[in-house]
């Protein structure tokens, strides 16, 4: 790689680096191959830029057309990915890293864009929870609603992940309709700028959506107000000091860090040596000491183990280490590559130094062989495994993080002292027990889970499908208690969330309907001329109703419907056994067979744009129907979500009253509808 000025993106051009620019050398060969950095960036005018351009761009776009956007860029990006791996070995990550940092972000990236189009509306509003009826009558109601936050979201990350630290932090901003100014960690800087230059080359994102700091964020920090937030990924340290800006405390600045924790696995008392958790004990701690040099925020830093089995996870776990190939990570047959920088190898070397002041050192070599010619001035260690035999009075091993491929193996003596141990880390970002044991995997829960964001259990019926212990998945939360942050990032929809405002309206039906666009009950409806069912997705409109007929309930429907469909539950065949019952009068009349009516009142039959019915939601059955009463329909347009060209989906109020016009039963019903 030859050396390139790496520039920053901001108020729409690319930059130089100048005044304060950094040297930055290859982690392979340890040779400069870049500059970044820019005192002179005018940080007042980026954040002007993505308020004034980039928020409105992306807040004039609906959820859908946010999601959309998103998986156009993460299929250009896909399409694109070569070019970032190409540059991505210098950092001294390997093909199979690229798995994790490349192909990982654009995976995040996509499972946003699909969850975005499945689980939000297809509008500017995000509706959360249940209405809340605040009178007696229904007319002043309560309901939770999310909007975007009218700034901008700014994103601190570490060097280990250039990539996918970028991406799983934009793409739940960008879908919440936020935009982003990120700043990567220098070091590896010129791999995220290259994503940055394809994302931005694809045309794909409104003009200020996208922002790039190569070096120093200068006084960005004090320039935030209440309608930003901030995301940061690395040291406890730094995290501390970032934390403690004033400004971001006046004005209340939403702050999410993710930082360094000492990730625990425990094997289960369960899982000896001739069991298939055994093995997979083994190769998923390798995997978690080698995959990016052991540069992960979710590595394995203890090996909590069984007294007894203390002894063969050594000795497995060493003979794999031993096979562990080091060196220029484009060259063949190499399996672990270097750290990122001859800082960082200096600085594991010292932390592991300390965490050797209390537990012995059982593999890693300080000759290590490098393959590769161009390697041998790399900043490459050999993995180190370290044995403590004393974990409960060890300081060092339980609170000094080697940051990269070094572990410690610790015994214990129950799955209560494995517990104490776990939480020995003072909060971490994910734990792991390999374990075949159901009541194990319980207790750790209980004992353990409020010490970790995310518990992995695996054994012999999961590992097939399973993610990985270092694996954070977009659909779950990223982040821990304590030392680990105490923030949360990914997430799925959670993570969106996190770059919106949680805001309680208040008002009648109609008010509620206007706001969230989903017809309220006891708000307005209008009648067509034509069946609802005959008309297409695209001109049914919120709070068109169907008025049904009514419909007698006898004694022979009921009869004819326990025998046909073998429901002869004694609340519909026995009359003395039904009036006991608290709930009935007496005989009355099956649940499903009044949903069974429903649908004969509403639906039409003949072929038309409902193409299909999908489910019903939130059913409820209010009053009892006896032999004699009456039935009918009335049914809503209550929301509509396009599911592509073709059609979309139809969310329908069903509410079933009888004679009296007292509702006996109420649900949502779902319709796939044909688009005209």
């Amino acid at each position: 790689m030859s050396q390139q000025d790496i520039q920053s993106f901001i108020h729409g051009e690319w930059i130089n680096s100048g005044a304060g620019a950094r040297d930055i050398a290859s982690a392979v060969t340890g040779e400069v191959i870049a500059r970044a950095g820019n005192d002179g960036l005018d940080f007042a005018a980026m954040l002007d830029f993505g308020r004034t351009k980039g928020g409105p761009g992306l807040r004039a776009m609906t959820f859908h057309d946010r999601a959309r956007m998103l998986k156009a860029l993460a299929m250009h990006l896909n399409a694109n990915k070569q070019a970032l791996y190409d540059v991505s070995f210098a950092t001294g990550a390997t093909q199979s890293d690229h798995a994790f940092d490349i192909d990982g972000g654009i995976g995040t990236m996509f499972v946003y864009a699909s969850k975005g189009r499945r689980e939000m509306p297809d509008d500017h509003v995000y509706v959360d929870g249940d209405i809340e009826q605040l009178g007696r009558n229904g007319t002043f109601l309560g309901q939770h609603i999310y909007t975007p936050l009218q700034g901008v979201s700014v994103h601190i990350n570490a060097f280990n992940f250039p990539v996918w630290g970028m991406l799983e932090k934009v793409a739940p901003s960008l879908l919440a309709g936020v935009p982003c100014v990120v700043k990567p960690a220098t070091a590896t800087c010129y791999v995220t700028e290259a994503c940055v230059r394809l994302m931005l080359d694809s045309a794909l994102l409104p003009e200020g959506a996208l922002q790039l700091v190569t070096g120093g964020l200068g006084n960005t920090l004090d320039l935030l107000d209440c309608q930003d937030a901030v995301t940061f990924t690395g040291s406890a340290d730094t995290a501390f000091m970032l934390r403690g800006n004033r400004n971001l405390m006046v004005n209340g600045v939403r702050f999410t860090a993710e930082q360094d924790s000492l990730n625990a696995s425990i094997l289960g008392p369960d899982a000896t040596p001739d069991t298939p958790e055994f093995d997979l004990f083994i190769k998923e701690t390798l995997r978690e000491m080698t995959t990016k040099a052991g540069q992960k925020c979710t590595a394995i830093r203890r090996i909590i183990a069984p007294d007894g089995l203390v002894q063969p996870v050594i000795e497995a776990l060493s003979a794999k280490l031993a096979k562990t190939t080091i060196g220029d990570p484009q060259a063949e047959g190499v399996r672990m590559g270097a750290l990122v920088s001859a800082s960082q190898k200096a600085d594991v070397l010292a932390k592991a130094a300390i965490i050797g002041q209390e537990a012995e050192r059982v593999f890693g070599r300080d000759d290590v062989e490098i393959i590769g010619e161009s390697a041998q001035n790399g900043a490459f260690v050999s993995p180190m495994l370290f044995h403590c035999a004393d974990p409960d009075s060890a300081k060092n091993v339980h609170d000094t993080e080697a940051f990269g491929p070094v572990s410690t193996v610790m015994g214990y003596c129950d799955i209560g002292h494995a517990i104490a141990l776990a939480n020995k880390g003072q909060g971490s970002l994910v734990a792991s027990v390999i374990t075949h044991d159901a009541e194990v995997a319980r207790e750790v829960a209980l004992g353990s889970g409020a010490f970790h964001g995310r518990l992995y259990f695996n054994n012999r019926d999961s590992m097939a499908e399973s993610t990985g212990h270092g694996a954070p998945m977009p659909h779950l939360v990223h982040g821990g208690p304590g030392r680990a942050g105490g923030g949360e990032e990914q997430g799925g929809i959670r993570g969106v969330k996190h770059f919106m405002q949680r805001t309680a309206i208040q008002g009648s039906p109609d008010i509620l309907t206007a706001v969230t666009g989903r017809w309220v009950p006891n708000a307005a409806q209008h009648s067509e001329a034509a069946h609802p069912f005959t008309r297409h997705f695209n001109t049914l409109a919120l709070g068109e109703t169907l008025h049904s007929k009514a419909r007698t309930v006898t004694l022979e429907d009921i009869e004819h419907f326990a025998n046909f469909t073998g429901d002869t539950f004694y609340a519909h065949m026995d009359q003395a056994a039904a009036e006991r019952n608290p709930f009935f009068p007496g005989r009355v009349a099956h649940g499903y067979l009044l949903l069974s009516f429903a649908a004969g009142l509403f639906v039409e039959p003949n072929e038309g744009p409902v193409l299909a019915n999908t489910g019903l939601d939130n059913l409820r059955f209010m009053k009892p129907v006896e032999a004699g009463d009456s039935i009918k329909v009335a049914l809503t347009v209550k929301h509509k979500t396009p599911r592509n060209d073709e059609y979309g989906e139809v969310r329908w109020h069903a509410r079933l009253t009888n004679q009296n016009d007292e509702i006996v039963a109420e649900y949502e019903l779902l319709t796939m509808v044909a688009v005209e």
